[in-house]
């Protein structure tokens, strides 16, 4: 069985290398899925994607996979996204955020959506995911940090944030804006500190874990059975990808 993992600013390259043996791949864009599976790849685990400057990974490519009896996992950012949207036809998604997307409890792209750098400086992360931020102001709640009230207003503030602006220190300052006490909001300064709030990479990690595992192997329960359509959009990417297919 041949593996590639799509990945870009949720976890490092070697950190998957030392995790899982698999083809390390920069984050999937629309005919990146195609050629892999072409390619002979029988498992794909998709985590980060792009979405802004080139076109997204089409759900199409992804079904053509399964429909060829390819294993695809997803997880943590753009993964977690197809995986919740492709669950019912055999996407496998695996971690706490694409639970989070498949429940419902989230429903927008924006919540993984990060500004990072290019492949040449390792896709750095350049801002925070909200899922992040919502996953840290939860536990600050939870352990006493924050009150529901004062969480609220900070993940408002955080909504309304553009994406690529997105940073703890613009949490903290909208903590201070909304009268958090001086004292409140350098405790929570320290708490931000002193805890793993990542969550992408978390559940990153997990699945690239269960995956080692076999645990993808199994299969997905209840997958609806369907048709791959041959649509007139599904042949011209093909053209433009340089292959007539199988």
């Amino acid at each position: 069985m041949r593996t590639c993992v799509f990945l870009g600013p949720t976890l490092s390259i070697d950190e998957a290398r030392g995790i899982l043996r698999a083809d390390i791949h920069p984050p999937v864009a629309l005919g990146d899925v195609l050629r892999a599976i072409d390619a002979g790849f029988t498992t794909l685990v998709l985590i980060d994607g792009f979405f802004h400057g080139q076109p997204a990974v089409w759900h199409k490519e992804i079904m053509y996979g399964l429909s060829r009896g390819c294993a695809v996992v997803g997880c943590s950012s753009m993964g977690a996204l197809r995986a919740a949207e492709l669950a019912a036809y055999g996407m496998q998604g695996h971690g706490e955020i694409f639970a989070q997307f498949y429940n419902g409890q989230l429903d927008g792209d924006d919540e993984v959506a990060v500004a990072h750098s290019d492949h040449e400086s390792g896709y750095r992360c350049l801002s925070e995911p909200l899922v992040n931020i919502r996953h840290g102001i939860d536990l600050a709640v939870r352990t006493g940090m924050l009150s529901a009230h004062a969480a609220r207003g900070l993940l408002a503030a955080s909504k309304a944030t553009f994406y690529a602006d997105r940073h703890w220190e613009r949490v903290l300052r909208a903590a201070a804006e909304q009268g958090l006490p001086v004292d409140d909001v350098a405790a929570l300064r320290e708490f931000i500190a002193a805890n793993d709030l990542d969550l992408k990479r978390k559940d990153a990690v997990q699945t690239l874990r269960w995956v080692a595992r076999g645990g993808h192997e199994s299969g997905p329960v209840d997958a609806e059975p369907f048709t791959f359509e041959e649509t007139y959009s599904w042949r011209l990417l093909r053209m433009t990808e340089g292959t007539s297919g199988p």
